[in-house]
């Protein structure tokens, strides 16, 4: 029977909540969108697996939660789980480099069809929206903490199929892999490439750390946060976790409009010829009127403007908190060689990986684009709304 988790249930294990820490968790249960998980759970020969038993349910039950949080109850993940199944091969024939641009692709390849053949016969592939695997094993033992294969390692190619070899069961939409040492943030975010799907040959949601600097820094070890040039701490698909021992960060406007997970009415368009001023409510209380500005500068580029604050546990370990300034180009795809499809205004560029981006009062309180002679200031916080003015540059 499949796993699944309302918004009533809290997490367990060392990510508990109370409703106090999450001011939206007694509120009434509303229609979701249900988004169907089949977790296949591998082993390897001569691996001892690294947990207990019921470890990887606890996982992807705080998966399913964040889920809940961070798109305002649209969307309710429900998982189903294997039974433990063995490998044909040792792990070190499926290893791969913790470099994304190094990466053996046909080690990635053989490890999805070995495991989903040995989940063919017992499942049906049909009933759900994507495949997860999860690993009896250690990043240090395969390479990596997580991957996307596909969208993603194998490419955003739309007609990519995998079949098993036994009942030719097509797998829907895409396939997220990860080890037993896989924060939270490292299951959305390669879970998140697989629900933003592909248009157009892009994915809806990439990575949004650099992929040429994560070549070069790959890992924690080798500083990882030397990648994270658009959106450092602000979004786990740029840094999956702020600090490993403590949940992920919420998701930004740019990852939760990719995703539809913010209603339109919820966001303010002002068009750049034009002068007004908005009440900004933070982005993680849904009862703002407003929740995200956007101001357009062609059709395919954007400012954003959101408001971080303390609301929740996820929003509540970011570096800092006040407002944060996106600039959003949809002609570019990927994060590679400084270019990005979003990046982060840095308020504070003397701080270290983004962690001084917010804007705030007191504080910076102003930013002037030349570019798009657009002007931004904040005139006021009231509670934990600002209000802000956008103007015209004459």
């Amino acid at each position: 029977m499949p796993l699944t988790f309302s918004r009533r249930q809290f997490l367990i294990g060392p990510l508990a909540l109370t409703a106090c820490q999450f001011p939206f968790a007694t509120l009434a249960d509303t229609a979701c969108k249900p988004l169907r998980g089949l977790v296949i759970l591998i082993d390897f020969p001569n691996l001892q697996r690294p947990f207990q038993k019921h470890f990887p349910i606890d996982r992807f039950q705080k998966l399913s939660r964040y889920v809940s949080e961070m798109s305002y109850g649209k969307v309710c993940v429900e998982f189903e789980f294997t039974d433990w199944h063995q490998m044909p091969a040792p792990i070190s024939e499926y290893a791969i480099s913790p470099a994304n641009l190094k990466v053996d692709k046909s080690r990635v390849v053989r490890l999805l069809q070995d495991a989903i053949d040995g989940a063919d016969k017992a499942h049906d592939f049909s009933r759900f929206d994507y495949v997860a695997i999860f690993m009896g094993a250690r990043f240090k033992d395969y390479g990596m903490v997580g991957l996307c294969g596909y969208p993603g390692m194998l490419g955003w190619r739309q007609e990519i199929v995998f079949k098993t070899q036994g009942k030719g069961q097509v797998v829907p939409n895409g396939i997220a892999i990860f080890t037993a040492s896989a924060h939270l943030g490292t299951l959305f975010h390669d879970s998140a490439h697989v629900w933003g799907g592909v248009v157009n040959g892009k994915r809806r949601v990439p990575c949004l750390y650099d992929h040429d600097l994560q070549e070069q820094h790959p890992t924690i070890a080798d500083d990882f946060a030397a990648a994270m040039i658009n959106m450092g701490y602000w979004d786990p698909m740029s840094c999956h976790f702020y600090k490993y021992q403590q949940p992920p960060p919420g998701i930004s406007s740019w990852t939760k409009l990719r995703l539809g997970w913010l209603a339109s009415h919820k966001v303010k368009t002002i068009e750049p010829g034009a002068s007004n001023e908005v009440l900004l409510g933070p982005l993680e209380d849904e009862t703002s009127d407003v929740l995200v500005i956007r101001i357009p500068l062609s059709p395919t580029r954007s400012i954003l403007i959101e408001n971080r604050q303390p609301i929740g546990l996820f929003d509540s370990v970011l570096p800092a908190h006040g407002i944060l300034i996106m600039h959003a180009n949809d002609d570019i795809a990927e994060c590679r060689n400084g270019r990005a499809p979003v990046k982060l205004v840095n308020a504070n560029p003397t701080t270290s990986y983004l962690t001084g981006a917010a804007f705030d009062l007191p504080g910076v309180s102003e930013y002037a684009d030349p570019k798009s002679n657009i002007k931004i200031k904040l005139l006021e916080k009231i509670g934990m709304s600002y209000r802000i003015s956008i103007e015209r540059i004459s």
